[in-house]
């Protein structure tokens, strides 16, 4: 018989945009109310380049924090050519700052302070490897000349493969894959490499973005991919590997930015992103696969605790809200309007 009730150790988020100032008043509520953690995207305006600005960071989410959520933002900094090494060091000494983020310069939402080669912090990374300070990684290349559903797989074979081979005791998150390439490469790489999977990718490739006219508030980056690079994906997050691991990537962006000649990349599912991921799972008859995926094994790839506490949700009909304010504007969320199928009732 079907389960219509499941209980599990309280999740992580363990790839999350909250934005900053009145954003925060939308987004941080939205992630707290069913992850017990999660690790914060520093690609704010300016960058989060430095451990001080990452707890002054940390200090304004906390402030959003509902006062029943025992919700804790880890943190990270934005790798640039010019990063000072004493904050690999600085980052290490950190009980609130879990890694630094590698954006190539151009490849997504403020990104432009990026990495403009990765010759150019090998430095850093050599002491990030010696230090055990983990490297996050937005997978793409940038190259104009790449074609956009490619550059995923020309960053790991060009640029991931060589970087593991330089310094294989360097602990690497490939961020939010979206390849049957990016896979296969996890899958068999050490236990120094991971990676994180979204709702959004598992569930949407790219005919849905496509389907009957562009769909705005489907756009991400990296870009969903064909139906064969979906169904990779699909089998990572239901085997039981614990080298793949909840990631939301929610990422909000205003309505007006997002229905707009600029077409903002962003999906923004942390209003029910425990609740999709549920019915996910459930949809393939793999319930017992959730646990893992969502509260173990990013926790022990990044050496935390397993949360505490517990969480339960029970198949329920509900209806996500059409819309959320943000600042002074609107947020579209995922599945906007429409039916979900899992409820959270105890968190």
């Amino acid at each position: 018989m079907a389960s219509t009730k499941i209980t599990i150790t309280q999740p992580d988020d363990w790839h999350l945009h909250l934005r900053d100032e009145e954003a925060l008043s939308t987004t941080v509520p939205h992630s707290a109310k069913h992850f017990g953690r999660a690790i914060v995207m520093p690609n704010l305006d300016p960058p989060i380049v430095s451990a001080q600005a990452a707890l002054r960071y940390r200090e304004r989410i906390i402030a959003k924090i509902p006062p029943n959520s025992n919700f804790q933002p880890l943190m990270t900094l934005y790798l640039t050519d010019n990063m000072e090494p004493s904050e690999v060091s600085n980052v290490k000494e950190s009980a609130h700052i879990m890694g630094i983020k590698y954006y190539p310069a151009g490849a997504t939402t403020n990104s432009d302070s990026g990495v403009t080669g990765i010759a150019e912090v090998y430095t850093l990374i050599e002491k990030m490897a010696l230090l055990g300070v983990p490297l996050l990684v937005h997978g793409e290349v940038t190259d104009p000349n790449v074609d956009i559903f490619d550059r995923e797989r020309i960053f790991v074979e060009t640029i991931l493969s060589p970087l593991t081979e330089r310094y294989p005791e360097l602990k690497i998150i490939l961020e939010h894959i979206t390849t049957k390439d990016a896979v296969d490469f996890v899958k068999n790489q050490s236990k120094n490499i991971a990676a994180t999977i979204t709702i959004h990718h598992l569930l949407y490739n790219r005919n849905d973005m496509f389907f009957k006219g562009i769909k705005p508030h489907l756009y991400c980056l990296p870009v969903l991919k064909r139906d064969t690079h979906q169904r990779a994906l699909i089998d990572a997050a239901l085997s039981g590997n614990p080298k793949f691991f909840l990631g939301t990537d929610s990422a909000p962006h205003c309505q007006s930015e997002k229905e707009s000649s600029c077409g903002c990349a962003g999906i923004y599912s942390s209003p029910a992103a425990l609740e999709l991921y549920s019915e996910f799972f459930d949809s393939h008859n793999k319930l017992d696969k959730l646990e893992g995926f969502a509260s173990f094994f990013g926790a022990d790839f990044y050496g935390l605790p397993r949360n505490d506490k517990q969480v339960t949700l029970e198949k329920m009909k509900w209806r996500m809200a059409k819309d959320f304010s943000f600042g002074d504007q609107l947020i579209i969320p995922i599945h906007a309007g429409q039916d979900l199928q899992w409820q959270i009732t105890r968190a």
